[in-house]
């Protein structure tokens, strides 16, 4: 049987996992027949990934066209799970590179095209969303080249073929003139520009993990690519752990991809994607080799990560009254499931038993583990996220973001002035269409924390910020961090319309009247720089004497409500976020104002 690998790469909403729909559908995978209904963006397994629309983990499909099988990979657009896409990486011999014709290359597609042209691929560049009323192709396709020749792209990558489709209407052509209504010119492209997998059927058997499932029947699965020899089920091979060191296993059971589906088969030869169950202690980047004569294939490198957060066990008033799983174990255990999938993350015990730190490549990658986290029952307690920094040459070096910035062109000077404070570097700034303006930062990751917020209140939520991992770079100085105080309750209760009502004056509510509190707990933003307590469960005193107009209906402003992300942002270095399946709450560490105040003269007179 004939193969082809391929990945699907591109910024996040340009349209890969769409566009997979389409060459599925029109591969036949799904029998289009009236009582079959096929759900959109069916790549997109995961409850999270279906909400917010985006690609989280990467995902294996396959189609069949003439008489090849072409194995897919969908991966992330979003540089936060660039581990995702560093590992498939190896798995396949081309990309397909989408890009929209309406925005142009993004920092993610810089990112992600960078370790396809590292890894010595020649993408295909689908220029997609053509039918756009604003779609300008022929200007992106310029742009596209621009970005190969700055990741010093060779000659031979610099000759990639050109598709333009679009994913939604499902045609493809391979030039824009052309009257096509399907997908055919995508796949004859594919047949004739990627590459046959490299790889001998009769040598001794290799197999490279690049990515971890599990299974409620079989266990734990392994997915990969086999390199050279065969898999048969039942066959024994020899695991090639990290460290070099050899462990005996067997393969109970091979699947292989039909369409969509996990299919199980006898046999799979070199160059086919598959998925293998039966050996435990598997993991991400290491060789299955032949038992008799186990050779290991090159690890897999992974970015290293940039940003830490302590988890800790939940210590709030409210502990255990929404969530099922608040203990330590508890929290450890699920961490370390995470961090057999997840190669980008990692994990380290802390000197005490109920704090852990976790590190990771963004502030979605640790906010999505969050937010499962909370689904699956558990409650937690976490800290602002902080960068990790570099030692090289007795110097100090700090992540590097490259930031993207479309803004109204009103907007752009407040935007240029806010960035400054952050240390930022302007790298360029282009005119563009509808009275919007594209900047491009090189900006420290530590200025990007909480600054969304303030960038979206700013350009009245006009403003699109987009940035990926660029490059560690010597510290740039202190950077201003949040500049307003909070109101903290100080007292538990319920809070009450009069109270609130009262506290308006004073700064920006996050609380709708009726919400239960504990003391310590956030509940607005002051309006200065200190920190204000407050008590919002304050009932009005109740007289037989009755003014006019006095007792009118309380009218309060629409609170401010944090998502996740948006409370990890806001925070300051004293203060967590308080995540429960139910609730995501702001407080003080210290909850009690008389230890906050000690505390504080504790640290001044040091």
């Amino acid at each position: 049987m004939k193969i082809k690998n391929i990945a699907i790469i591109a910024h996040v909403d340009h349209g890969k996992t769409t566009l997979v729909d389409c060459l599925l559908r029109q591969g036949g995978v799904f029998k289009t027949h009236e009582l079959e209904k096929v759900e959109e963006r069916v790549m997109d397994s995961d409850d999270i990934e279906r909400e917010r629309g985006i690609t989280i983990f990467s995902k294996n499909a396959s189609v069949r066209y003439k008489d090849y099988k072409i194995n897919i990979v969908d991966t992330p657009g979003h540089a936060d799970f660039g581990g995702e896409v560093q590992r498939i990486m190896k798995m396949v011999d081309s990309v397909l590179l989408l890009v929209d014709a309406f925005e142009g290359p993004m920092p993610q597609t810089k990112y992600v095209l960078k370790k396809a042209l590292e890894q010595g691929h020649r993408p295909i560049v689908v220029v997609n969303k053509i039918d756009k009323p604003n779609a300008r192709p022929e200007d992106v396709l310029y742009m596209v080249y621009d970005l190969f020749i700055e990741l010093n792209a060779n000659e031979y990558q610099l000759e990639f073929p050109v598709v333009y489709a679009s994913g939604k209407a499902g045609f493809a052509r391979k030039e824009l003139t052309d009257e096509n209504t399907d997908m055919q010119p995508l796949f004859e492209t594919i047949l004739e520009h990627v590459q046959d997998p490299d790889g001998d059927a009769t040598k001794p058997t290799q197999f490279l993990i690049t990515n971890i499932a599990y299974d409620n029947y079989v266990g734990k699965l392994a997915v990969g690519r086999i390199h050279n020899g065969t898999l048969k089920r039942n066959q024994d091979v020899m695991l090639i752990k990290r460290d070099g060191k050899q462990v005996k296993g067997k393969v109970s059971v091979l699947y292989g991809y039909e369409g969509l589906k996990r299919v199980e088969i006898e046999e799979a030869e070199a160059g086919d994607i598959v998925c293998v169950a039966g050996i435990d202690d598997i993991d991400i980047g290491e060789t299955l080799a032949d038992i008799n004569d186990p050779v290991a294939l090159p690890l897999i490198d992974i970015d290293e990560p940039t940003l830490a957060m302590t988890f800790m066990v939940n210590d709030s008033p409210f502990v255990g009254k929404e969530g099922k799983f608040v203990t330590s174990r508890h929290i450890w255990d699920r961490l370390q499931k995470e961090i057999q999938t997840n190669v980008s993350m990692r994990v380290e015990a802390t000197d005490s038993p109920d704090s852990f730190i976790v590190k990771g490549r963004g502030e979605l990658q640790l906010s999505i583990l969050l937010e499962n986290m909370r689904r699956e029952g558990f409650e937690v307690q976490v800290s602002k996220p902080r960068v990790l920094f570099k030692e090289k040459d007795g110097k100090k070096l700090e992540p590097i973001e490259l930031a993207l910035i479309d803004v109204d062109d009103s907007f752009t000077g407040t935007v240029i002035e806010k960035m400054g404070v952050r240390k930022a570097e302007m790298v360029s700034m282009v005119p563009g269409q509808d009275g919007y303006t594209r900047l491009e930062f090189k900006v420290p990751a530590r200025g990007l924390i909480g600054f969304r917020n303030e960038f979206l209140t700013d350009t009245k939520g006009t403003g699109i910020l987009n940035h990926s991992f660029f490059d560690y770079e010597e510290y740039k100085g202190d950077i201003p961090t949040r500049n307003k105080g909070v109101l903290i309750a100080t007292e538990p209760g319920v809070t009450v319309p009069y109270a609130l009502n009262n506290l308006q004056d004073r700064g920006t509510l996050f609380l709708d009247p009726g919400i239960p509190v504990y003391e310590g707990m956030i509940v607005g933003e002051h309006n200065r720089e200190n920190d204000l307590v407050v008590n919002v469960c304050k009932t009005k005193k109740l007289t037989n004497m009755r003014a006019a107009g006095s007792d009118d209906a309380v009218k309060l402003a629409t609170p401010r409500k944090f998502t996740l992300e948006q409370a990890l942002d806001y925070i300051a270095e004293d203060e967590l976020v308080e995540v429960t399946p139910t609730n995501v709450r702001l407080r003080k560490k210290i909850l009690k104002e008389g230890d906050r105040r000690k505390n504080w003269s504790a640290l001044n007179n040091k």
